[in-house]
């Protein structure tokens, strides 16, 4: 932490817990060695809620592919993918090898993400708006073929701005896919400003409620907040959405709640001390 930060956001920088900040330093290091750029803030918002799933709900084999009846989890906002390719790492899915070549001519893994099921990668997204409706089509597809797969996806709150987003969530309700989780990274934030600024949905909670989904809102870097509306019985009839409340560049001190560290090249790991 900077000497010279606010008492809050020294505040806000230790309540991340041990394995919440490992992974945040694990792609600054990544990031660090490489030399390269990539999406800081929009990774560090989505780590807890990454550690949840992962560590609990995701029913994910070591080996994916020989698992038809795997749960299903979708990274629409792909340009948060350096946290998804670190905790796929802690799983043992991705090795440390691999995510040290990123950035690297021929590397497996993109700066966006990129089916690879052998990786845990389900769909290649980054063009944002399409991650939902291709989870509204595999957690149909499971209906249809009576399988038995739960489907998650993560999408931006300004990637909700894409119309497709909700053309998929009508469908979703329409057919009734209690086997589909939305969970949105509200961090308030878009590349060009504040959300508001941009295109605002301030009464987003009644609005995913008014289409049919069964609503839960949280503080999206309690894990133990996130986990409870996880595990809050589901209706036989109802898709579901997690609204999650988070800080862009969640753990970067002064930067935190700021564009600044949207997509950047870090010099040293050092460049972050709150994290060290």
């Amino acid at each position: 932490m900077n000497r010279g930060a606010p008492a809050d956001q020294q505040a806000r920088a230790a309540d991340l817990d041990i394995r919440s900040k490992a992974i945040r330093r694990r792609i600054l290091e990544v990031l660090a060695a490489r030399q390269v750029a990539g999406h800081v803030g929009p990774s560090f918002s989505i780590v807890e809620i990454l550690l949840v799933l992962y560590d609990e709900f995701v029913r994910l084999p070591q080996d994916p592919a020989e698992m038809d009846d795997r749960d299903r989890f979708i990274l629409s906002k792909g340009n948060g993918c350096l946290a998804l390719y670190a905790v796929l790492e802690d799983k043992g899915l991705i090795s440390p090898q691999i995510l040290n070549q990123f950035g690297s001519v021929g590397c497996e893994l993109g700066l966006l993400p990129e089916q690879n099921v052998l990786y845990g990668i389900e769909a290649t997204t980054g063009a944002l708006g399409h991650g939902l409706p291709i989870a509204v089509g595999m957690a149909l597809a499971a209906r249809i073929t009576e399988r038995h797969f739960h489907v998650y996806v993560l999408v931006g709150d300004g990637e909700l701005n894409e119309g497709a987003n909700w053309e998929a969530a009508f469908h979703a309700v329409k057919h009734g896919l209690s086997n589909l989780t939305v969970l949105v990274d509200r961090n308030g934030q878009q590349r060009n400003g504040p959300a508001e600024n941009v295109l605002p949905m301030p009464f987003m909670p009644a609005l995913w409620r008014e289409i049919g989904f069964d609503v839960r809102h949280v503080p999206g870097h309690d894990r133990r907040a996130i986990r409870e509306a996880l595990r809050f019985p589901l209706s036989a009839q109802r898709p579901r959405v997690v609204i999650c409340e988070t800080v862009k560049g969640k753990g970067l001190g002064e930067f935190e709640g700021s564009g600044d560290w949207h997509y950047r090249r870090v010099p040293s790991i050092s460049a972050v001390p709150s994290l060290l």
